[in-house]
C-alpha cells in the first residue's frame, strides 16, 4: 500500500492534537547512533569497521547481548575480544557502542557465590544482587596511599607460617609443576581464615569444571563459602572471558579492601591467564615474541598484582594479600612466565616434585622459597624459633644428600641428620588440617628445644599430636603475649617447653 507523505502528516497531527490539549506534549528528539558491522569473525575474536568513535577496551555489544571488548583501535577497524558464546554472529551482523567500559558487580551479595567473570551465577541459587559495579580495570593504589606490611596473614601451614611467612598486603607466588599440591596450599589458607575477618576470593582460570566443582564443594563442606567469592572461567570458555577473570575478580576483592576489611585473593592459575592473552594477541596478529607471547606480557601481570596492597589507615586501612598460581614445566622456574612472576611478587613459594614424590606434604623445597616482606610482620614468637630452624634444615638437607653416597657419619653430623628427620616429619601436615599458632609455636619450640630426636620416627605424628592436645595448658596470658609481645621472653619459652617436655614424656626411651 502506497502513502503520500501528505497524508502520513495529516495522519501525526490528528494522533498529537488529542496530547497537545493536555498538560504534556510529546515532543520527539532525535540523537545520532552509531552502527558497525562485523567485517570478520574468528575464535574469540571479531573484526568490525563503522565505529569511528570507538575507544580502546569500550564494551561493544553484538547480537544475542554478547559483548566485547575493543582491543585493536585502527584507522578502518577495530579488533575486538569476544567475552561469550559467538558460534551465532555472522560477518555483517550489526554492533553497537554503549559508551562504557567492562564493568562486573561487587558487593556483600557475592559472598557465598559462584559466579563468571560477567557476574552471571554459576551456582543455580538466582542471580545476584548487587547495587554497585566496578570497571575491571582500575588503576594500582598510589605509593603514598600504601601503608608498610605489618600483620601476618595465617595459613595453617607449620612450613610456611613459621619459615616463608605471609604479611597482610603481601603478593607471594605457589609454583611447582603439576600436580604438586599448589592448589592444595591455597584453599587450605582460604580454610584458615575461618573466624579471622578475612574475604577471600578464589578465581579459577581455564580450569577443568571437575577441578572447580570439587574446590566449591570442599569451601561449602568446610563452611567456608560463608565468605568467599569464587569466580569461574572454564577450560571451553572462550579466551577472552578467561582473559578478564583475574581483573573482575581483583575488583571485586577492592570493593572490600576499600571498606576496611583484610582480603585474601587466590588466582589459579596465571599460566592459563598468560596462554589466553597470548592466543587473543596471535588472532588479532599482534607481533610476537619470545615463546610466541606479545611484547607486553610482562604488564598484563604486572598491572593485576600491583593492585594488591595494604592501605594506609586514612583510607580505611584495608589490604589485599595476593596467591598467583603459576605452573613450571620439569621444574623449570627460569622460564618466561615464572621469571616474569618472581620478578613482580613479594617472595614464592616453589613445590618440588621430589618431595611430593616421598609423601613429603606439602611438597616445600624451603631452599628455593622465600618471603621477601613477611618476616617483617611475623610474631615474635615465630621470629624466634624461624632462623635457627631454617638452618638446621638447610645443614640437614645437605648432609642428607651426601650420606646416600654411602660415606661414613661422625657422631655429630648423624645427630644433625636425625634431628633433621624431625624437623620434616613435623612440617608435614595433611590436607584440610590447619594447625592453630599456639600450636605451631609449641611444635617449632620443641624442635628447637631437641625434645622429639628421641622419638621413633614411626611415631613422630603421635608425639606431635600429643603435643597439639597439650597447648590447651597454655595460661592465657602467655597466649596473648605470643600475639601481642613484641619478643619472646624467656619465662614463656621455657612456660611452652615445659609443657611439651611433659605431653612427649611417654615417647622417652626408659
Amino acid at each position: 500500500m502506497n502513502v503520500s507523505p501528505d497524508s502520513l502528516q495529516t495522519v501525526f497531527d490528528r494522533a498529537f492534537s488529542g496530547l497537545s490539549q493536555g498538560r504534556a506534549v510529546f515532543t520527539p528528539k532525535l540523537a545520532p547512533h552509531e552502527v558497525g558491522m562485523i567485517a570478520s569473525i574468528s575464535t574469540g575474536i571479531a573484526r568490525v569497521s563503522g565505529l569511528p568513535g570507538a575507544g580502546f577496551e569500550e564494551l561493544l555489544r553484538f547480537p544475542g547481548d554478547v559483548f566485547g571488548i575493543a582491543f585493536n583501535v585502527d584507522e578502518d577497524e577495530i579488533g575486538v575480544v569476544l567475552l561469550g558464546e559467538y558460534w551465532h554472529l555472522h560477518a555483517g551482523d550489526e554492533v553497537q557502542r554503549t559508551g562504557r567500559v567492562m564493568d562486573v558487580a561487587v558487593g556483600d551479595a557475592l559472598l557465598g557465590r559462584v559466579i563468571d567473570p560477567l557476574g552471571r551465577p554459576l551456582d543455580g541459587n538466582g542471580s545476584v544482587a548487587a547495587s554497585e559495579r566496578l570497571p575491571i580495570e582500575r588503576p594500582a593504589t598510589p605509593i603514598m596511599e600504601r601503608a608498610p606490611v605489618t600483620e601476618p596473614l595465617q595459613t595453617g601451614l607449620k612450613v610456611i607460617d613459621a619459615l616463608i611467612p605471609i604479611g597482610r598486603g603481601q603478593r607471594e607466588l605457589i609454583l611447582g609443576d603439576r600436580q604438586t599440591g599448589k592448589t592444595a596450599i591455597a584453599i587450605d589458607t582460604i580454610f584458615n581464615q575461618q573466624g579471622q575477618d578475612v574475604v577471600c576470593v578464589y578465581c579459577a582460570i581455564g580450569q577443568r569444571a571437575s577441578a572447580v566443582a570439587k574446590v566449591v564443594s570442599n569451601l561449602r563442606e568446610k563452611g567456608a563459602m560463608d565468605y568467599t567469592v569464587v569466580v569461574v572461567t572454564e577450560g571451553n570458555d572462550p579466551p577472552g572471558l578467561t582473559y578478564i577473570a583475574p581483573y573482575a575478580a581483583t575488583s571485586i576483592a577492592e570493593f572490600f579492601m576499600e571498606q576496611g576489611r583484610d582480603v585474601l585473593i587466590v588466582y589459579d592459575d596465571l599460566t592459563h591467564h598468560a596462554r589466553a592473552y597470548r592466543e587473543l594477541s596471535l588472532l588479532l596478529r599482534r607481533p610476537p615474541g619470545r615463546e610466541a607471547f606479545p611484547g607486553d606480557i610482562f604488564y598484563i601481570h604486572s598491572r593485576l598484582l600491583e593492585r594488591a596492597t595494604h592501605l594506609r589507615k586514612e583510607r580505611g586501612g584495608g589490604s589485599l594479600t595476593a596467591l598467583p598460581i603459576i605452573e613450571t614445566e620439569a621444574q623449570n622456574i627460569s622460564a618466561y612466565i615464572p621469571t616474569n612472576l618472581i620478578s613482580i611478587t613479594d617472595g614464592q613459594i616453589y613445590l618440588s616434585p621430589s618431595l611430593f614424590e616421598l609423601g613429603v606434604l606439602p611438597a616445600v623445597d624451603v631452599g628455593k622459597s622465600v618471603s621477601r616482606v613477611g618476616g617483617k610482620a611475623q610474631r615474635a614468637a615465630y621470629r624466634a624459633v624461624a632462623g635457627d630452624l631454617k638452618l638446621a634444615y638447610a645443614q640437614f638437607e645437605e648432609l642428607e644428600a651426601f650420606s646416600r653416597f654411602g660415606a661414613r657419619m661422625d657422631e655429630d653430623t648423624r645427630k644433625i641428620i636425625e634431628h633433621g628427620r624431625r624437623i620434616r616429619a613435623c612440617l608435614k601436615q595433611p590436607e584440610f588440617s590447619p594447625v592453630s599458632m599456639p600450636a605451631q609455636i609449641a611444635i617449632l619450640l620443641a624442635l628447637t628445644a631437641d625434645l622429639f630426636d628421641d622419638v621413633p620416627l614411626k611415631q613422630m605424628t603421635d608425639a606431635e599430636q600429643n603435643v597439639r592436645q597439650a597447648v590447651a595448658a597454655i595460661p592465657a596470658e602467655v597466649r596473648e603475649r605470643l600475639v601481642t609481645a613484641e619478643e619472646l621472653s624467656d619465662e614463656d619459652r621455657e612456660t611452652i617447653i615445659q609443657i611439651a617436655r611433659e605431653s612427649l614424656a611417654s615417647f622417652q626411651p626408659t
